[in-house]
Protein backbone atom coordinates (compact mmCIF):
# COMPACT_ATOMS: atom_id res chain seq x y z
CA UNK A 1 0.00 0.00 0.00
CA UNK A 2 2.85 2.33 0.90
CA UNK A 3 4.56 1.61 -2.44
CA UNK A 4 1.34 2.28 -4.36
CA UNK A 5 0.89 5.57 -2.57
CA UNK A 6 4.50 6.48 -3.27
CA UNK A 7 4.10 5.67 -6.97
CA UNK A 8 0.95 7.76 -7.20
CA UNK A 9 2.74 10.65 -5.52
CA UNK A 10 5.68 10.41 -7.94
CA UNK A 11 3.31 10.27 -10.90
CA UNK A 12 1.49 13.35 -9.62
CA UNK A 13 4.75 15.25 -9.18
CA UNK A 14 5.87 14.19 -12.68
CA UNK A 15 2.64 15.45 -14.23
CA UNK A 16 2.88 18.62 -12.16
CA UNK A 17 6.45 19.24 -13.33
CA UNK A 18 5.42 18.70 -16.96
CA UNK A 19 2.43 21.01 -16.57
CA UNK A 20 4.63 23.72 -15.06
CA UNK A 21 7.60 23.33 -17.41
CA UNK A 22 5.85 24.70 -20.52
CA UNK A 23 4.48 27.88 -18.90
CA UNK A 24 7.75 28.50 -17.07
CA UNK A 25 9.85 28.20 -20.24
CA UNK A 26 7.42 30.41 -22.19
CA UNK A 27 7.20 33.08 -19.50
CA UNK A 28 11.01 33.03 -19.19
CA UNK A 29 11.25 33.53 -22.97
CA UNK A 30 8.75 36.41 -22.81
CA UNK A 31 10.77 38.09 -20.05
CA UNK A 32 14.01 37.59 -21.97
CA UNK A 33 12.51 39.07 -25.15
CA UNK A 34 11.24 41.99 -23.07
CA UNK A 35 14.81 42.56 -21.87
CA UNK A 36 16.00 42.33 -25.49
CA UNK A 37 13.49 44.98 -26.56
CA UNK A 38 14.57 47.33 -23.77
CA UNK A 39 18.26 46.84 -24.59
CA UNK A 40 17.65 47.70 -28.24
CA UNK A 41 15.65 50.76 -27.21
CA UNK A 42 18.39 51.98 -24.85
CA UNK A 43 21.29 51.57 -27.30
CA UNK A 44 22.89 54.93 -28.03
CA UNK A 45 22.16 56.91 -31.22
CA UNK A 46 25.58 55.93 -32.61
CA UNK A 47 24.17 52.44 -33.14
CA UNK A 48 21.98 52.22 -36.22
CA UNK A 49 19.38 49.54 -36.86
CA UNK A 50 21.98 47.72 -38.99
CA UNK A 51 24.59 47.79 -36.22
CA UNK A 52 22.16 46.30 -33.70
CA UNK A 53 20.94 43.70 -36.19
CA UNK A 54 24.45 42.67 -37.20
CA UNK A 55 25.67 42.25 -33.62
CA UNK A 56 22.59 40.22 -32.71
CA UNK A 57 22.85 37.90 -35.74
CA UNK A 58 26.64 37.58 -35.83
CA UNK A 59 26.74 36.89 -32.11
CA UNK A 60 23.97 34.31 -32.48
CA UNK A 61 25.93 32.46 -35.18
CA UNK A 62 29.05 32.40 -32.99
CA UNK A 63 27.17 31.11 -29.95
CA UNK A 64 25.30 28.41 -31.89
CA UNK A 65 28.40 27.20 -33.73
CA UNK A 66 30.34 27.07 -30.47
CA UNK A 67 27.63 24.99 -28.81
CA UNK A 68 26.61 22.67 -31.64
CA UNK A 69 29.33 22.50 -34.33
CA UNK A 70 31.19 19.76 -32.45
CA UNK A 71 28.35 17.32 -33.24
CA UNK A 72 28.81 17.58 -37.01
CA UNK A 73 27.71 20.05 -39.68
CA UNK A 74 25.16 22.31 -37.92
CA UNK A 75 23.92 23.63 -41.29
CA UNK A 76 22.82 20.19 -42.43
CA UNK A 77 19.07 20.27 -42.81
CA UNK A 78 16.14 19.42 -45.03
CA UNK A 79 14.80 21.85 -47.64
CA UNK A 80 17.71 24.30 -47.57
CA UNK A 81 15.91 26.65 -49.94
CA UNK A 82 13.02 27.09 -47.52
CA UNK A 83 15.44 27.46 -44.59
CA UNK A 84 17.12 30.33 -46.44
CA UNK A 85 13.80 31.97 -47.32
CA UNK A 86 12.64 31.65 -43.71
CA UNK A 87 15.92 33.20 -42.57
CA UNK A 88 15.36 36.16 -44.89
CA UNK A 89 11.74 36.75 -43.87
CA UNK A 90 12.65 36.44 -40.19
CA UNK A 91 15.50 38.91 -40.67
CA UNK A 92 13.18 41.37 -42.39
CA UNK A 93 10.75 41.06 -39.47
CA UNK A 94 13.50 41.71 -36.92
CA UNK A 95 14.94 44.72 -38.79
CA UNK A 96 11.45 46.19 -39.16
CA UNK A 97 10.73 45.76 -35.47
CA UNK A 98 14.07 47.31 -34.44
CA UNK A 99 13.25 50.33 -36.60
CA UNK A 100 9.80 50.61 -35.00
CA UNK A 101 11.23 50.30 -31.48
CA UNK A 102 13.76 53.06 -32.18
CA UNK A 103 11.04 55.39 -33.52
CA UNK A 104 8.12 54.58 -31.22
CA UNK A 105 7.43 53.96 -27.55
CA UNK A 106 8.28 50.28 -27.02
CA UNK A 107 4.76 49.54 -25.77
CA UNK A 108 3.13 50.85 -28.96
CA UNK A 109 5.63 49.07 -31.23
CA UNK A 110 5.10 45.70 -29.52
CA UNK A 111 1.30 45.97 -29.48
CA UNK A 112 1.21 46.58 -33.25
CA UNK A 113 3.78 43.84 -33.87
CA UNK A 114 1.65 41.29 -32.02
CA UNK A 115 -0.90 41.52 -34.82
CA UNK A 116 1.26 38.85 -36.54
CA UNK A 117 -1.17 35.92 -35.80
CA UNK A 118 -3.66 37.58 -38.14
CA UNK A 119 -1.05 37.72 -40.90
CA UNK A 120 -0.11 34.11 -40.17
CA UNK A 121 -3.72 33.05 -40.70
CA UNK A 122 -3.89 34.91 -44.03
CA UNK A 123 -0.56 33.49 -45.28
CA UNK A 124 -1.59 29.98 -44.23
CA UNK A 125 -4.63 30.35 -46.46
CA UNK A 126 -2.68 31.86 -49.39
CA UNK A 127 0.27 29.41 -49.30
CA UNK A 128 -1.19 26.16 -47.98
CA UNK A 129 -4.88 26.64 -48.65
CA UNK A 130 -5.83 26.32 -44.97
CA UNK A 131 -9.43 27.34 -44.45
CA UNK A 132 -10.24 30.43 -42.41
CA UNK A 133 -13.37 30.11 -40.30
CA UNK A 134 -15.92 32.86 -39.76
CA UNK A 135 -14.66 33.28 -36.19
CA UNK A 136 -11.09 33.69 -37.43
CA UNK A 137 -12.19 36.25 -40.02
CA UNK A 138 -13.90 38.12 -37.21
CA UNK A 139 -10.68 38.09 -35.16
CA UNK A 140 -8.70 39.40 -38.12
CA UNK A 141 -11.25 42.19 -38.61
CA UNK A 142 -10.92 43.17 -34.93
CA UNK A 143 -7.11 43.15 -35.24
CA UNK A 144 -7.36 45.48 -38.23
CA UNK A 145 -9.68 47.74 -36.23
CA UNK A 146 -7.15 47.83 -33.39
CA UNK A 147 -4.36 48.74 -35.82
CA UNK A 148 -6.45 51.57 -37.27
CA UNK A 149 -7.08 52.87 -33.75
CA UNK A 150 -3.37 52.74 -32.89
CA UNK A 151 -2.37 54.42 -36.15
CA UNK A 152 -2.62 58.14 -35.53
CA UNK A 153 -2.38 59.09 -39.20
CA UNK A 154 -0.09 62.07 -38.97
CA UNK A 155 2.97 62.74 -41.07
CA UNK A 156 6.31 62.22 -39.36
CA UNK A 157 8.49 59.64 -37.68
CA UNK A 158 5.67 58.18 -35.61
CA UNK A 159 3.76 57.16 -38.72
CA UNK A 160 6.89 55.57 -40.18
CA UNK A 161 7.45 53.71 -36.92
CA UNK A 162 3.92 52.35 -36.90
CA UNK A 163 4.27 51.31 -40.54
CA UNK A 164 7.51 49.47 -39.73
CA UNK A 165 5.90 47.70 -36.76
CA UNK A 166 3.08 46.56 -39.05
CA UNK A 167 5.61 45.47 -41.69
CA UNK A 168 7.42 43.47 -39.01
CA UNK A 169 4.14 41.81 -38.03
CA UNK A 170 3.49 40.83 -41.66
CA UNK A 171 6.96 39.29 -42.09
CA UNK A 172 6.66 37.54 -38.72
CA UNK A 173 3.33 36.06 -39.78
CA UNK A 174 4.89 34.79 -43.01
CA UNK A 175 7.87 33.38 -41.08
CA UNK A 176 5.66 31.45 -38.67
CA UNK A 177 3.71 30.03 -41.61
CA UNK A 178 6.91 28.78 -43.27
CA UNK A 179 8.15 27.22 -40.03
CA UNK A 180 5.19 24.81 -40.10
CA UNK A 181 6.83 22.91 -42.96
CA UNK A 182 10.38 23.23 -41.67
CA UNK A 183 9.64 21.84 -38.20
CA UNK A 184 8.53 18.53 -39.69
CA UNK A 185 12.08 17.60 -40.73
CA UNK A 186 14.37 20.14 -39.04
CA UNK A 187 15.27 20.77 -35.42
CA UNK A 188 14.94 24.19 -33.79
CA UNK A 189 18.71 24.76 -33.73
CA UNK A 190 19.24 24.48 -37.50
CA UNK A 191 16.19 26.71 -38.17
CA UNK A 192 17.51 29.36 -35.77
CA UNK A 193 21.06 29.04 -37.16
CA UNK A 194 19.86 29.77 -40.71
CA UNK A 195 17.88 32.71 -39.35
CA UNK A 196 20.98 34.20 -37.69
CA UNK A 197 23.18 33.46 -40.72
CA UNK A 198 20.84 35.10 -43.22
CA UNK A 199 20.35 38.04 -40.88
CA UNK A 200 24.12 38.43 -40.59
CA UNK A 201 24.48 38.45 -44.39
CA UNK A 202 21.61 40.93 -44.81
CA UNK A 203 23.00 43.42 -42.28
CA UNK A 204 26.72 42.99 -43.10
CA UNK A 205 26.90 45.39 -46.12
CA UNK A 206 25.32 48.30 -44.23
CA UNK A 207 27.44 47.54 -41.18
CA UNK A 208 30.65 47.59 -43.25
CA UNK A 209 29.69 50.92 -44.87
CA UNK A 210 29.67 52.51 -41.43
CA UNK A 211 31.23 50.12 -38.92
CA UNK A 212 31.05 50.92 -35.24
CA UNK A 213 32.75 48.92 -32.50
CA UNK A 214 31.75 49.37 -28.84
CA UNK A 215 34.32 51.41 -26.94
CA UNK A 216 33.04 51.45 -23.37
CA UNK A 217 32.33 48.65 -20.93
CA UNK A 218 28.68 49.73 -20.86
CA UNK A 219 28.42 49.44 -24.65
CA UNK A 220 30.09 46.01 -24.64
CA UNK A 221 27.75 44.88 -21.88
CA UNK A 222 24.66 45.96 -23.85
CA UNK A 223 25.90 44.35 -27.10
CA UNK A 224 26.74 41.08 -25.36
CA UNK A 225 23.44 41.30 -23.51
CA UNK A 226 21.56 41.51 -26.82
CA UNK A 227 23.42 38.45 -28.12
CA UNK A 228 22.98 36.18 -25.12
CA UNK A 229 19.47 37.32 -24.18
CA UNK A 230 18.21 36.70 -27.73
CA UNK A 231 19.77 33.21 -27.87
CA UNK A 232 18.52 32.31 -24.38
CA UNK A 233 15.03 33.60 -25.20
CA UNK A 234 14.85 31.64 -28.46
CA UNK A 235 16.06 28.40 -26.87
CA UNK A 236 13.67 28.83 -23.92
CA UNK A 237 10.76 29.31 -26.32
CA UNK A 238 11.76 26.27 -28.39
CA UNK A 239 12.04 24.16 -25.24
CA UNK A 240 8.67 25.38 -24.01
CA UNK A 241 6.93 24.05 -27.12
CA UNK A 242 7.99 20.54 -26.08
CA UNK A 243 5.71 20.82 -23.04
CA UNK A 244 2.71 22.81 -24.25
CA UNK A 245 0.52 23.02 -27.31
CA UNK A 246 0.94 25.61 -30.02
CA UNK A 247 -1.88 27.94 -28.98
CA UNK A 248 -0.84 27.72 -25.32
CA UNK A 249 2.69 28.74 -26.23
CA UNK A 250 1.37 31.59 -28.38
CA UNK A 251 -0.84 32.89 -25.59
CA UNK A 252 1.95 32.67 -23.02
CA UNK A 253 4.41 34.40 -25.35
CA UNK A 254 1.86 37.19 -25.82
CA UNK A 255 2.63 38.13 -22.21
CA UNK A 256 5.69 39.85 -23.68
CA UNK A 257 3.34 42.68 -24.68
CA UNK A 258 2.18 43.04 -21.07
CA UNK A 259 5.73 42.94 -19.66
CA UNK A 260 7.10 45.37 -22.26
CA UNK A 261 4.19 47.78 -21.92
CA UNK A 262 4.59 47.85 -18.15
CA UNK A 263 8.33 48.47 -18.40
CA UNK A 264 7.89 51.13 -21.06
CA UNK A 265 5.18 53.00 -19.17
CA UNK A 266 6.76 52.62 -15.70
CA UNK A 267 10.44 53.22 -16.51
CA UNK A 268 10.75 54.78 -19.98
CA UNK A 269 7.89 57.25 -19.71
CA UNK A 270 5.91 55.85 -22.64
CA UNK A 271 2.77 57.93 -23.22
CA UNK A 272 -0.54 56.31 -22.36
CA UNK A 273 -3.61 57.37 -24.31
CA UNK A 274 -7.03 56.01 -25.17
CA UNK A 275 -5.62 54.91 -28.53
CA UNK A 276 -3.03 52.71 -26.84
CA UNK A 277 -5.47 51.03 -24.45
CA UNK A 278 -8.28 50.59 -26.99
CA UNK A 279 -6.07 49.42 -29.85
CA UNK A 280 -3.97 47.28 -27.52
CA UNK A 281 -6.97 45.45 -26.07
CA UNK A 282 -8.42 44.84 -29.54
CA UNK A 283 -5.17 43.49 -31.00
CA UNK A 284 -4.01 41.51 -27.96
CA UNK A 285 -7.41 39.95 -27.27
CA UNK A 286 -7.96 39.04 -30.91
CA UNK A 287 -4.46 37.54 -31.24
CA UNK A 288 -5.10 35.30 -28.24
CA UNK A 289 -8.50 34.24 -29.57
CA UNK A 290 -7.08 33.63 -33.04
CA UNK A 291 -4.44 31.29 -31.63
CA UNK A 292 -7.15 29.18 -30.01
CA UNK A 293 -9.37 29.13 -33.09
CA UNK A 294 -6.45 28.03 -35.29
CA UNK A 295 -5.76 25.06 -33.03
CA UNK A 296 -9.43 24.04 -32.94
CA UNK A 297 -9.72 24.22 -36.73
CA UNK A 298 -6.48 22.23 -37.22
CA UNK A 299 -7.87 19.48 -34.96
Amino acid sequence: MFENGKNRALTFVSHLDTALAGPLFMLAAALLFTALTLLMKLMGPQYSVWHIGFYRFFGGVIVLLTLFARNGNPYKGENIRLLIIRGCTGSAAFISVITAIRLLPVSTALVIFYAFPAFSAVFSYLIYGEKISVAEIGCIAVVITGIVVLFDFQMGGDLLGRAMALTGAAFAGLTITLIKDLRKRNGPVVIYLYFCTMGMLVTLPSFLMSPYVPVTMMDWGMVLGIVFVSVAGQLSMNQGFFYCRGWEGGVLMSSEVVFTSFMGIAFLGDPVSWRFWTGGVLIFGSAVALNRFKVKSSR
